[in-house]
Order: structure tokens, then sequence, then C-alpha cells
């Protein structure tokens, strides 16, 4: 637990994204949609009527910016707190703190930086001293609130949505940065616009890995004698060597790519869906996972549409297991294009779930005597297997044996699209229910 220190010189030794960190709303980049004038956020800044709220956004586009500069507006006592330093000793510290200011009537807004990495425990040792406005909770997280921080903390706050920057706004940070004195102002540094903008792209919306770049590339330039500092495309490439994508293969950007991939397959764009399956790839993600999801696919969007689908993501998964990276990229890359163009069909996945829930929701009836097996006499005698019929000894190979207990007597869980081979095996079973329903034929 520390308070923020608003007065503290900013050392030229400082990494260049905290030298220039904004300590005003109009030196803020991006996020226009929060704090340009007139929007909510920038109102409840300027009259310092904050209220518990969390930012939610991805690395780098100023969710730690927002909470210092309320620090350097706010009246109340600021108290900044992080969850990878603090327990719940420290939790309870600060509360009983907070508790002694309500009662002189001094607010306390307390900066949970990675809130989502508190526990529940120490969540809930928040949830009373919010409940009764002992403090201001301001949180910041890169992950989805709705799945990391317990329900009734989050009905207590406010989200904001936090965007990645767009390049144009990373493309005059980086300008700014070599005007500024606090940058590299003091020092001559010559830069191409294509050089920036190419910075620009490869931060990927994150203002911190922008500066960190643009300062390895102006660190490690070409002095020339008159000391003027000359950025050069190739250092420039080696400090690019590896785009940041964002990703992280238990956070919530996982979860969005992995859909995006089934999404696009589902809607039959095997070019998105290639890409979306090599985004993961390239942010580390096991391509196992990948063939797995492929696999699932094949029978809950394609199912007896194309049942050749399951047998094509099997395959792709066996080769994974076989080659791994980078080899198996081509096979996941022909599963991938195979099921986006297959034939959809979710009729497999409708009849699965219509059938568990009628067996949660319904009384677990016994099986038919009909079907029962009957091993022993003694079952035989209590009419085990009675009126079995057998359905190979009908020319048709089909009976009227009722299946399904009483209750559900002619339940239709299976509804076979028109799609693909689908269709033939619709056309083949509305033949056999037709042949069930005919009250001309016993089916003797």
């Amino acid at each position: 637990m520390e308070q923020i220190d608003m007065f503290g010189d900013r050392k030229q030794t400082a990494p260049l994204a905290s030298r220039l960190r904004p300590e005003t709303l109009d030196e803020f980049v991006g996020q226009t949609h929060l704090v340009a004038r007139g929007k909510i956020l920038r109102g409840l800044i300027e009259q310092d009527q904050i209220s518990s709220m969390i930012f939610w956004g991805p690395p780098g586009v100023g969710k730690t910016t927002l909470a210092r500069i309320i620090a350097n507006r706010t009246k109340a006592e600021f108290v900044e707190f992080s969850a990878v330093t603090s327990g719940i000793k420290e939790v309870k510290e600060v509360m009983k703190s907070a508790e002694e200011n309500r009662r002189m009537g001094i607010r306390t807004l307390l900066f949970a930086d990675e809130i989502h990495r508190f526990n529940k425990a120490q969540q809930d040792a928040f949830l009373p001293f919010v409940e009764k406005g002992s403090i201001i909770l301001i949180g910041a997280t890169t992950e989805n609130p709705s799945f990391e921080i317990i329900s009734a903390l989050l009905s207590r706050c406010k989200v904001f949505i936090l965007k990645p920057l767009a390049e144009e706004d990373l493309f005059a940070l980086l300008r700014h940065a070599l005007e500024d004195p606090r940058g590299f102002g003091d020092t001559k540094v010559v830069t191409e616009d294509a050089q920036l903008h190419s910075i620009a792209r490869f931060a990927n919306g994150d203002a911190r890995t922008a500066l960190n770049t643009l300062e390895m590339a102006v660190l490690n330039g070409r002095v020339d004698a008159n000391g003027t500092v000359h950025v050069q495309d190739e250092v420039l490439s080696q400090c690019m060597n590896r785009r940041s994508l964002l990703y992280d293969k238990k956070g919530d950007g996982h979860y969005n790519l992995i859909s995006a991939l089934h999404k696009s397959m589902r809607n039959s764009d095997p070019d998105a869906a290639v890409y979306w399956m090599c985004r993961m790839l390239d942010g580390g993600e096991e391509p196992l996972y990948i063939a797995r999801r492929l696999v699932r696919f094949a029978s809950e969007d394609i199912g007896m549409a194309d049942s050749n689908a399951l047998q094509v993501a099997l395959n792709a998964f066996q080769a994974c297991h076989y080659l791994g990276m980078p080899e198996c990229d081509v096979h996941l890359t022909h599963a991938v294009v195979y099921l986006s163009m297959a034939p959809k069909s979710n009729a497999l996945y409708v009849a699965c779930e219509e059938a568990k829930k009628d067996v949660h929701d319904m009384p677990a009836e016994p099986v038919p005597l009909q079907i029962c097996n009957a091993p022993t006499s003694m079952m035989k005698e209590l009419d085990y297997g009675k009126g079995y019929l057998y359905a190979h000894d009908s020319i048709e190979k089909l009976t009227k044996m009722q299946c399904l207990p009483p209750s559900l007597k002619d339940r239709r869980y299976y509804l076979p699209t028109g799609e693909g081979l689908e269709a033939k095996v619709k056309e083949r079973l509305e033949e056999i229910i037709k042949w069930k329903n005919d009250p001309h034929d016993t089916g003797a």
C-alpha cells in the first residue's frame, strides 16, 4: 500500500512512457468517447464527483493514467493499491483507515490496479466499505469484469470501457515524445513519418509499447558528428521483431479469438477463419487446443450435413499431435477451410441440448420393460424384455415398438435439416416416421 506521490520529480532515467505520462485531461491521448469535453467521465473528474468505477481495457490505453489524473484533481485522500503486492491484511488496514477518515468527513479514493488479480475473499473485504461509502473504489483491469469481479461488487461500480488507441493517436503521441523536453525534445532526433507509423501499427493500440519501441530505436540510433540521432530502419526492424497481439491464453482475448474463429467458420468465411486461427497461433496458442475446438465444431455446426467433417477434424488433431508447431499450421488450415466450406447443420447440437434438458427437468423414469435386458429367469418372470420386437425379423428392418418412456412418447429431438448429405437423412427419417404412424400396417 502506498500513496501516490503527486509532486515527485520525473527523472530522465525513468522510462520514456513514465516521463511522458499525462498529468491533465488535456494531455491525455485517446478515449474521446469518455474524456472529450461534454463526456460523462470528464465531467465527473473535473467536478471531483467520482463514484466507484472500473476501468476495463487492454494494456497501455490509459487506465492507470486516468487514475493518476483523478489523484491530481481530487480533494479526497487517494490511495493506490496493487493486487500483486497486497494481501487480505493490507486490505483490512486500508479499510480501517478509510472508515476513520469517513467519520472525520474525509473521502478515501482507493485505486486498485489489476483488480482482477484480487481473489474472492479480498474482493469481499471491499464490499461493505463500498456499500456504506467508506471508500470510493476505482479498479483497473485488462480482464472482463463480468467474469473476474464478484457480482455484488460489480453491481456497485460503473464500468468504463477503454479502447485500443488508433494509429493516428499513437503517431501523434510519438511525434509529441520527440518534441517534448520530458522526452527527446532536448535531443535532435531524425525520423521519418513512415517509421513512426510503422511503430504505431506495431504497438497495436498500446501507447506504452509504442513509446518503449521508440525509446529503444532512438537509444540505439546512429549518432553523427553533430550529435544528431538518426533512427535506422534495420534497428527499428529489430525493435519490432514480434508484434504484441494482446493475447492471453487464460484471459478474455483468448475467448474472443476462439469465438471469432468459430463464428467465422459457422458463417462459411474461410478467409476470416484462417486469419483468426493464425492470430491464435502467433499469440502462442497450443495447436492441440485449436484442433480440439475444430473437432467440437465438426459435430456441433456441421454434423450429419457432412459427417466427413468430423474425420477431417480428427485427422488434423492427429497431425498436430505428431508434428506440433510450426509444421502443423497447414493441417489446421486444411481443417479450418474444410469446416468453413462444409454445409452447416446444428441439428445434432439441438438434439443433444433438448435431450439433456428433458433429462434434467423430468423425472428419471424406468426403462420400458420391452427394451430391458433379461439375463435371468427371475427377470423374465418380472416381464423384463416382454414385447421386445427384433427389427431384423421384419422385412422393413423396422418395428413400431416404443423405446422412450411413456411420458416422452413420440418426443422428437433430432430434426434433420435439408443441408448437404443431411437431406438424405431427413428423407429417410420422414419415411420411418410415416411407416410407424401408418394405422394400416401393424408392424408385425
